[in-house]
């Protein structure tokens, strides 16, 4: 069971960055892994506080990660020996970095420019388009957790709302992940994780709670939004598996990534995949619908700018992701006549 050893929220974090890495014992060299518009946001100030710092840096910034890309990273980390890797970005980048790291096993440090889903603090990676010789799609795997956390607020509330929007999305997906894990329990004895679970609905629940604070307060909506997603992190490192924050709501989403022409953010679709498997699992959809409009998420496939008919698609093959994770799509069974009818239901589509 890995989880984080520090987590560092508030204002003006960053600059703590070289101090932790020093304290932690990566004094010598460090990786820095980020992209071309986080490398402006975060990521060349975190090189250069390191570089000051007397730490010997290296970094990549990557575009669109694909097998290729990934593998000239990782062996240019292996040559340059470095005691750790830090991913600079909102989400794509520290899974780049978390699947390297785990890799060559050496630590990694999460440095999130934005809070949009649970990946700133989860073990699991999960990056389109790389693993080819299966799904052409999809790659999901667990890999390690972040010895640490450094979510510099200021930075993050610089984000656009949608992000923050996306990220309570894919926390509030935690309720029919839970509903899917505890099914799957039942009905072929896969083992499910009690506390784990209570993790991921206590997020859940802060995001509900709080989320009239989320649209008026930024600052301080950020602070719960974080909380949350970490909390979702360390129930994926409980559990040993992405299983209490991803079910049948994720399927749905992965499934419009195929899909959809253009997908819109994981989270916003996590977020109105979860009101459809609510009314899918015989629960109240409209108070999710409720809360994901008071944060200013997307509820309806017009709000996603996505195709009603690709919701309904994405609806149908939903459960032919993955075979492997028994939910409620495996039972009830979606077929084009019941997926739209229970898309109309849900005022997902009109």
């Amino acid at each position: 069971m890995q989880l984080p050893r520090e987590v560092i929220v508030g204002s003006q974090t960053l600059n703590l960055v070289a101090d932790i890495c020093k304290r932690l014992g990566f004094s010598k060299s460090a990786f820095v892994i980020t992209g071309p518009i986080t490398y402006h946001i975060a990521g060349k100030r975190v090189i250069d506080l390191l570089d000051d710092a007397g730490i010997v840096i290296e970094y990549s910034v990557l575009e669109s990660p694909n097998s290729e890309s990934i593998a000239k990273v990782e062996k240019k980390v292996k040559k340059t020996r470095s005691e750790v890797i830090l991913g600079v970005g909102g989400g794509t980048k520290i899974d780049v970095a978390k699947l390297i790291s785990s890799r060559i096993r050496i630590p990694f440090v999460s440095i999130p420019t934005a809070a949009s889903h649970d990946g700133i603090a989860s073990p699991v990676t999960s990056l389109n388009g790389l693993n080819k010789s299966t799904n052409p799609q999809i790659y999901s795997k667990m890999a390690q957790s972040p010895m640490v956390i450094i979510a510099d607020t200021d930075i993050i509330s610089e984000a656009p709302h949608r992000f923050m929007a996306s990220g309570c999305g894919d926390v509030i997906a935690k309720l029919t992940a839970v509903q899917d894990w505890k099914l799957a329990s039942l009905q072929n004895k896969e083992y499910y994780g009690e506390y784990a679970s209570s993790l991921a609905l206590m997020s859940v629940k802060h995001i509900m709670e709080n989320s009239n604070l989320i649209e008026t307060d930024k600052k301080e909506g950020i602070r719960v939004l974080l909380e949350a997603l970490m909390s979702c992190g360390v129930s994926m490192s409980i559990a040993g598996s992405s299983r209490p924050c991803s079910g049948s709501e994720h399927l749905f989403s992965h499934a419009l990534n195929l899909i959809a022409p253009k997908p819109a953010m994981h989270g916003e679709q996590c977020g109105v995949g979860t009101i459809l498997m609510t009314q899918l699992q015989g629960h109240d959809w409209h108070q999710i619908r409720r809360t994901l409009k008071t944060v200013g998420a997307p509820t309806s496939a017009s709000e996603l700018e996505i195709e009603k008919e690709h919701i309904i698609q994405a609806l149908v093959q939903a459960q032919s992701i993955r075979t492997d994770r028994y939910t409620i799509l495996e039972k009830k069974r979606l077929n084009h006549k019941s997926a739209e009818r229970i898309a109309r239901t849900t005022k997902v589509i009109e």
